[in-house]
């Protein structure tokens, strides 16, 4: 939560050095916008920590739950004189941004992902640590590490920036979802196999090289493609970077803390007091919690599983998805 807070005053502070208005026009009244129960709030915790680092799409399960509960509404929200509220005024380069429940929740999901940045902290602190004394020159793994998780990092970084807007416009809907499940349920199949591959050839690697670094990183770029699953994606970059599951698993949590807290604070940035002023700062505390809580025990769970199974129960469980949404939507 303090990430959240420091993002809102850097913000406030740099429209105060800049003369500028913050990038949401909103009213300077207090109370919520929008009635989010406790039970939706709750349910869009659970949901995004059960699934963020599982390879099972939470991009996919968020939307499906955001329809089912009705919080993705094109509604626009009224101020008290009944005026369109705007998420950003047209200017004329630009035609501007209703402000909308769809617009609210996407940035709500954004923004509670730091309770599952919370709940990883502790699995990757040591390879947080030993990237820090790399890049002050005391520790040499560490600066290959950080150095191969900047390479995975900017590729995704990059086009997540260029191709944001275009893809909550064309592919966030249930058919793009459905797609992705099933499509990445045969790369999933397929990747299963290689782990045993490199074992036969005693070819393991502990770390990834440059190139294969590279390599991961877009195969994370595949994952803006919702129901395909960023965790998914960078673990079977791992295995086809040489990796075996145990070190594939901890690249791919240590590339998702870095992502996912580059995008919580840019979200933060761009529209945390839109998010506080239309959920309420109770909401949005709720849903960091319960999305905490649920990210701790999925992420044990998943490596356990891992270990012992591999991937292909995580690919049966997509198939399963896909056809009930199919059959249901």
């Amino acid at each position: 939560m303090r990430k959240l807070w420091l993002s809102l005053v850097l913000v406030q502070l740099a429209c105060f050095v800049h003369g500028e208005l913050p990038p949401v026009c909103l009213p300077t009244n207090s109370t919520p916008l929008f009635r989010l129960s406790l039970a939706e709030a709750v349910a869009l915790g659970a949901v995004e920590g059960v699934t963020e680092f599982l390879p099972i799409s939470s991009t996919g399960h968020l939307i499906v739950a955001t329809d089912l509960l009705n919080l993705n509404a094109e509604n626009v929200f009224l101020d008290d004189a009944g005026e369109p509220l705007w998420l950003r005024k047209p200017t004329p380069e630009k035609p501007g941004e209703l402000l909308t429940v769809n617009l609210a929740t996407e940035a709500y999901i954004v923004v509670i992902q730091l309770g599952a940045i919370a709940a990883i902290t502790p699995i990757c602190w040591s390879q947080l640590l030993s990237m820090c004394l790399g890049l002050l020159g005391r520790d040499r793994a560490g600066l290959r590490l950080f150095v191969n998780v900047l390479i995975a990092f900017l590729p995704a970084a990059a086009l997540g920036f260029l191709l944001h807007d275009w893809i909550n416009q064309n592919l966030f809907s249930v058919g793009a979802v459905i797609f992705g499940l099933v499509s990445g349920s045969l790369l999933m199949f397929f990747a299963d196999l290689w782990p045993a591959w490199l074992h036969q050839r005693n070819a393991f690697r502990s770390e990834p090289t440059p190139l294969g670094a590279m390599g991961i990183g877009l195969m994370q770029c595949l994952a803006m493609w919702p129901g395909t699953s960023r965790p998914m994606m960078t673990i079977v970059g791992g295995y086809f970077a040489g990796l075996a599951p145990r070190p594939a698993a901890g690249f791919s949590f240590l590339l998702g803390f870095v992502t996912l807290t580059a995008a919580t604070l840019y979200k933060g940035y761009k529209s945390g007091p839109l998010i506080l002023h239309v959920f309420g700062w109770h909401n949005v505390v709720l849903g960091i919690l319960v999305a905490s809580i649920t990210a701790w025990i999925s992420v044990r769970f998943f490596v356990r599983l891992l270990l012992q199974k591999g991937l292909s129960p995580f690919a049966w469980y997509r198939l399963a998805l896909a056809a009930f949404l199919y059959l249901s939507f």
